[in-house]
């Protein structure tokens, strides 16, 4: 059954500083211009925490978040975090909730491509810390090495957790109704982010409300949206603690929950966006040859190579009603790819029939590997293949020739990561991205 508890969230006091200049987008959406910015916004930004600058290669830099300071300790950018992390509590920068509390959570966005404004709402707790295999709390995703042993290095540095492992579960609109009242008052937290998304936050610590929403959760089972890497660095860390013999068997510690942000797959502004894919490199490349081979998989017909985004999302949309449809644009050619013939081959190996009706799925094992040979290891490693959110983006990549052809898609269903996840089964790296990221820096869960 899942767990799920209230907490004294530490917070950013609004009194000491200006919240748009301090909170950030998860850390592995941050790129190395955002960082910059991040770092210029605010010395308490939590960049300098979550995603801090690595020192220069003679042995200096700025002690974050602690003015004036030096240090020469190269790369220690974990225990800068931490000394960050101690000097805001103790100086008053960030405050503790006086009551354990949980956090109705509204985020409030335009769906990108479109003129659609809707309201994404969830609530923000601890989750009990489960392995895969108890079934309870489900993947969707595989998981990096190298991502997991960064985060885990963050966590053993500061004993915190800054951002919200994002989890999406069945609940027919239960606890949207038990919270949404809280809505009616001024919220605690009203924030906007650099991509227009309104984040609005209620502390909520009334014992009988929190009851109801435990009781409600109870028997729910939890699906990892966004924060696979984190989720997994949560697991490894309690191991170790457990391993130290810190506290009894069967007492539950601090390390024992991670905070997470809970999503009804009923809510209506439940958004995922695909993630398109970029291909460079391989030897050979020819349109004419790619247009013959992905004809043993497909039924293919020619585009205008001209095709803009609208015209290419329209196109897909249309396409998509009937089953899988991607578009594959070089610089000369395009093509609408439709009707798989593959399915249900060998060519699949052991991936189950709701694997392969998957666009990313089709995408991966019969053009990437099966028509282009780039290997599943290449693509892991991200050698020929590169990812991007923008159909836009991606035409004019090509088009500049700094790749030579992009794969456009349909998102994901929450309907089909649901299947998957439920039956044990994980989706391609990159295959989702949720809409709008939960931010970081809201809420705060200190283990100590």
């Amino acid at each position: 059954m899942a767990y799920i508890f209230p907490f004294r969230a530490w917070r950013y006091d609004p009194e000491r500083v200006s919240l748009p200049q301090v909170v950030t987008q998860p850390y592995d959406k941050i790129t190395p211009e955002m960082q910059e910015r991040y770092y210029q916004a605010s010395p308490y930004n939590l960049i300098r925490i979550i995603l801090g600058k690595r020192l220069a290669e003679d042995g200096l830099a700025e002690n974050d978040g602690l003015a004036g300071s030096k240090e020469k300790e190269k790369g220690n950018i974990y225990t800068r975090a931490a000394a960050s992390f101690q000097n805001w509590r103790q100086t008053g920068i960030l405050s503790r909730d006086p009551e354990p509390s949980i956090y109705l959570y509204s985020q409030t966005f335009s769906v990108p491509g479109t003129e659609t404004r809707v309201e994404r709402r969830g609530f923000i707790a601890l989750g009990g810390i489960h392995e895969y295999s108890d079934g309870i709390v489900f993947r969707h995703e595989q998981t990096l090495a190298k991502p997991k042993a960064d985060r885990l290095d963050l966590l053993r540095a500061t004993r915190a957790h800054f951002g919200q492992i994002f989890m999406i579960y069945n609940g027919v609109g239960t606890v949207d109704a038990l919270l949404g009242s809280s809505a009616s008052r001024s919220a605690d937290i009203d924030v906007s982010d650099e991509y227009g998304v309104v984040h609005r936050v209620w502390e909520i610590s009334d014992a009988s409300v929190i009851k109801s929403v435990q009781e409600a959760m109870r028997d729910r089972k939890l699906i990892i949206a966004d924060g696979h890497h984190r989720y997994e660095t949560a697991l490894a860390y309690r191991k170790e603690r457990r391993a130290s013999g810190e506290t009894g068997p069967g007492l539950p510690a601090p390390y024992d929950s991670v905070m997470m942000t809970f999503v009804d797959m009923d809510c209506p502004g439940l958004v995922i966006l695909p993630t398109h894919r970029l291909v460079f490199g391989p030897p050979s490349f020819s349109p004419d040859r790619f247009q013959t081979e992905a004809r043993k998989f497909f039924s293919i017909e020619e585009v205008d190579a001209g095709i803009d985004a609208v015209r290419a999302t329209a196109i897909l949309r249309q396409a998509g009603h009937a089953g899988t449809a991607l578009l594959a644009v070089s610089r000369e050619r395009a093509f609408l790819l439709d009707t798989p013939k593959a399915t249900g081959s060998n060519f699949f190996g052991n991936l189950s029939l709701r694997q392969q009706a998957l666009d990313v799925v089709q995408l991966h094992k019969c053009l990437l590997e099966g028509v282009l040979k780039i290997s599943e290891e290449v693509i892991r490693n991200q050698e020929n293949v590169s990812y991007c959110r923008e159909p836009a983006d991606a035409l004019s990549q090509v088009q500049a020739g700094n790749a030579q052809m992009a794969f456009l898609m349909n998102p994901v269903r929450v309907e089909q990561v649901r299947d998957i996840a439920l039956a044990g089964e994980v989706l391609p790296q990159k295959s989702t991205d949720f809409y709008p990221k939960l931010l970081s820096g809201l809420t705060i869960y200190a283990l100590e």
